[in-house]
C-alpha cells in the first residue's frame, strides 16, 4: 500500500467541524501511529531534498509539525508564520478572507533573507487562501517562495489554483 492509500485509511473525517457543513480531515490518527508519521516525513523529504529548499515556512499550527521536520532533515532554518498577535519580535503581518472569515498572519522581519528560496508548508490546502498569503508575506520581506507542501489537499476546492503556478505537492488528495 503507498502512502496516500495508507494515509486516505488513516485520516479521520469530522463532520461539522468547525462549523456545520464542513467535513474536517482530522489528522491527529496518523500523528498517532509513528510508523506512518515517519513515512510521512520521508515523502516529503524525498520530493523537497533536491529542490535548492533555503528555509522552511510552517503555518501555524499544524504546518508546524512536519515543517520543522523537514526544516531539520534538509538543514535549513524553521521559521514559523503565526495567527496575528502571537510572535514576541517585530512583524509584519497580511490579512486574507478564509472560506467562512478572515484572517491575519504575521511573520518575524529578519525571518528571511533576501533572495532566500522559501518551502511554504501546512497540513491541508483547502480554497488556497491562508498558503497564498503566506506566500504574499514572504514575498513583502523578500523571500523568493519556491513550492508549497501539504499533508493533504482538498481538490475540489481548487486551491492550488490560487497558487500561481508554483510547484504544489500533497502526499494524499481527496
Amino acid at each position: 500500500m503507498n502512502i496516500a492509500e495508507k494515509l486516505t485509511k488513516t485520516i479521520r473525517d469530522v463532520p461539522d467541524f468547525p462549523k456545520p457543513g464542513i467535513l474536517f480531515k482530522d489528522i491527529t490518527p496518523v500523528l498517532a501511529d509513528p510508523e506512518l508519521s515517519l513515512e510521512v516525513s520521508k515523502a516529503f523529504y524525498d520530493y523537497w531534498s533536491a529542490k535548492g529548499v533555503q528555509a522552511v515556512i510552517g503555518i501555524e499550527s499544524r504546518g508546524f509539525i512536519y515543517g520543522l521536520q523537514l526544516a531539520q532533515q534538509l538543514h535549513v532554518p524553521f521559521i514559523p508564520v503565526r495567527k496575528a498577535g502571537k510572535l514576541p519580535y517585530k512583524t509584519i503581518k497580511h490579512s486574507y478572507d478564509l472560506e467562512y472569515g478572515s484572517a491575519e498572519i504575521e511573520i518575524h522581519t529578519d525571518a528571511i533573507k533576501q533572495g532566500q528560496k522559501v518551502l511554504i508548508h501546512d497540513d491541508l490546502l483547502a480554497t488556497g487562501g491562508t498558503a497564498k498569503a503566506a506566500c504574499e508575506l514572504i514575498e513583502k520581506i523578500g523571500g523568493e517562495v519556491v513550492g508549497y507542501s501539504f499533508l493533504v489537499e482538498l481538490g475540489f476546492l481548487n486551491g492550488s489554483g490560487k497558487l500561481d503556478g508554483k510547484d504544489v505537492h500533497s502526499l494524499v488528495r481527496f
